[in-house]
């Protein structure tokens, strides 16, 4: 699950701009963009007060707080949770919604879903069940190159769909480290005792070829100096580095699109849709969402592999694969650290062991709910189940089982006292029945990113606001022409924007800003909805060129392996490769999943203010 957050990197990085352009900067600017922060939080309403002056009207007055908070997303002068809260005092004092509607979207389903998910997601975290799992996969693909990436890819992305994307690439990136360091390490050894016994081996091979073969002498002596050789080694062992290191953060982000709470975009989309269109059917939930994105982040995943190994490490399938070959030296140092750290975890415990039940029995719940092909639990177990029941429902359930089992197995010991010691029995008498609980407020309290919450709300109320106030029907009024251009370039252009905007803005700020939109557009030209505003909701996450697009990229770039340009590089190709992914899901599965070539009935209801 995407986590927002402003690390340090980024900060450094933004003041590190902010420095040279007030030192490139004439004098009379240099007063203006120290108080940047200040201009921007109170001129932008004072510069946008004439729209709802000369125009009073419902959707006006919704515009311009729209218009506002955009700006202050974007430049984020004040945090993103701040500026989320704003609907709460201005809508009312504007006469767009009342006090009680706006704060109604704050802990709606979708946020007690996405809360739900993320108690879970923390209770793994918390007993390292994903660090358990992570070792495991590497330690079975093994430590070849190319399997190594595939599976540091592969374990990354499966964490992020059900993990914060953030806590998944700060908890993988150390233990890649780890294992580059093994590398260097064992690769130094190597060229130490080459030095050490090679030097006598090469005169005598030299004197043996100049006595028998002048010209093969003189081959030798203008070939490969062997300094040469050991930079050109050297400036490989960076390109892996590189490679492996970049491979995380676009892993975690390429594996939150998958399942509905594994980014905070997609539950914008989710909760957007409620807003918009509350006769929706639940067409958005768990089971169809990763019905949906799952195979797109399969591909996604291939494609983005297949890059990284050829700008990086290079398609020698022969030196990459070596299936059936013995191991390097490197390789079984690679190997060995990996056993190790499986080693430090020691055997399963018991509440590993509860919570990888407890999370396995969430996923089953939601899969089962409502599968659409056949009757679900929801509807078989309860009378009306599928109208009152939605995915928040086991979601909470989980998160409350977790604070009520035990973190350690329950001793029956007084039980049977008579075949017991009896100080032992006596002392386990002391013993409460049941030890302390899976997870503990305060480890949820510490944890859990609440600013995300508040951002969904903010995003909620905006779409609410939209809807009501009639600003979503006059945005859908202009965008009419959009007709005449076909749906899937429409969808193309549209992912391609929202890719480029989400580099410099919020994940969560852009789909809150775009989806509306999109969805008005949607209802201009009379297409499904879902057509445009699935494919801007995984656009949102394909923020793979700058350091301070998401905070996976900041934290692999804060390890130093890789520079600025390097991202930029490769980003712009995963950028690509992330709206073809897209479009091809959008335009092949996707149709007959949610009905895309058709407008829904359902659709209709944000023509009513």
């Amino acid at each position: 699950m995407q986590v927002l957050a402003i690390s340090p990197l980024s900060s450094r990085l933004c003041t590190g701009g902010v420095s040279s352009v007030l030192k490139m900067a004439p004098t009379c600017l240099q007063t203006l963009l120290r108080c940047r922060s200040f201009a921007i939080l109170f001129l932008t309403p004072l510069l946008l007060l004439p729209l709802p002056i000369a125009v009073p009207t419902r959707e006006a007055k919704c515009a311009y707080m729209i218009i506002i908070m955009a700006v202050y997303w974007c430049t984020e002068v004040i945090p993103l949770a701040v500026t989320s809260l704003m609907p709460v005092v201005f809508f009312p004092l504007l006469g767009v919604l009342s006090s009680k509607s706006v704060c109604f979207q704050y802990l709606n389903d979708t946020s007690m879903l996405f809360v739900g998910g993320l108690i879970v997601a923390i209770s793994v975290e918390h007993w390292n069940l994903h660090k358990r799992i992570a070792l495991r996969v590497l330690l079975i693909l093994g430590a070849k190159p190319a399997l190594l990436m595939l599976g540091f890819m592969v374990v990354t992305a499966f964490l992020s769909m059900w993990i914060s994307n953030t806590a998944t690439t700060a908890m993988m990136v150390p233990i890649v480290q780890a294992v580059l360091d093994q590398m260097d390490n064992t690769e130094y050894d190597m060229t130490m005792m080459e030095q050490a016994t090679g030097q006598t081996n090469k005169v005598i091979e030299l004197e043996e070829k100049n006595a028998s073969d002048p010209t093969s002498a003189h081959a030798i002596g203008s070939g490969q100096d062997p300094g040469d050789a050991r930079s050109e080694e050297k400036k490989k062992r960076k390109q892996i580095c590189k490679g492996m290191t970049l491979c995380i953060c676009y892993a975690a982000s390429i594996g939150g699109t998958a399942t509905l709470t594994g980014t905070a975009p997609n539950m914008v989309l989710k909760g957007q849709m409620n807003q918009l269109y509350p006769n929706n059917n639940d067409i958005v939930n768990f089971a169809s969402w990763f019905g949906f994105s799952f195979p797109n982040m399969i591909l996604m995943l291939v494609l983005a592999w297949l890059w990284l190994q050829c700008s990086f490490i290079g398609l020698n399938f022969k030196e990459s694969w070596g299936c059936g070959a013995e191991k390097s030296d490197k390789e079984k140092a690679a190997y060995n650290v990996l056993k190790a750290e499986m080693k430090k975890l020691g055997p399963i415990s018991y509440a590993e062991f509860s919570v990888l039940l407890m999370f396995i029995s969430l996923v089953l719940l939601w899969f089962s709910r409502h599968p659409g092909f056949i009757k679900g639990w929801a509807a078989g177990l309860f009378p009306g189940g599928e109208k009152y029941i939605t995915d928040s429902a086991p979601a909470m359930f989980i998160a409350l089982l977790l604070f009520i089992l035990p973190a350690n197995k329950p001793k029956f010991t007084s039980w049977n006292a008579s075949t017991s010691d009896p100080e032992q029995t006596k002392e386990d008498t002391k013993k409460p029945f049941l030890t302390a609980p899976l997870l503990e407020w305060n480890v949820v309290q510490r944890k859990m990113p609440w600013s995300v919450v508040l951002l969904l709300g903010g995003g909620f109320a905006l779409a609410d606001a939209s809807a009501k106030s009639g600003l979503s029907v006059w945005l859908g009024r202009q965008m009419t022409p959009l007709g005449y251009i076909p749906p899937w370039a429409t969808a193309t252009v549209l992912s391609l924007t929202v890719a480029v905007f989400t580099e410099c803005t919020s994940n969560v700020a852009t789909a809150t800003l775009f989806l509306p939109v999109f969805a008005s557009m949607a209802a201009s030209v009379k297409i499904n909805p879902l057509y445009l505003m699935l494919p801007g909701t995984l656009s949102t996450s394909l923020a793979f060129m700058l350091p301070v697009a998401t905070p996976p990229n900041a934290i692999a770039f804060s390890y130093g392996h890789i520079h600025v340009l390097d991202m930029v590089k490769a980003g712009i190709v995963m950028n690509i490769i992330g709206v073809f992914c897209v479009s091809v899901a959008i335009n092949t599965w996707g149709r007959p999943m949610f009905g895309l070539d058709t407008f829904p009935a359902w659709a209709n209801t944000t023509a009513i203010p």
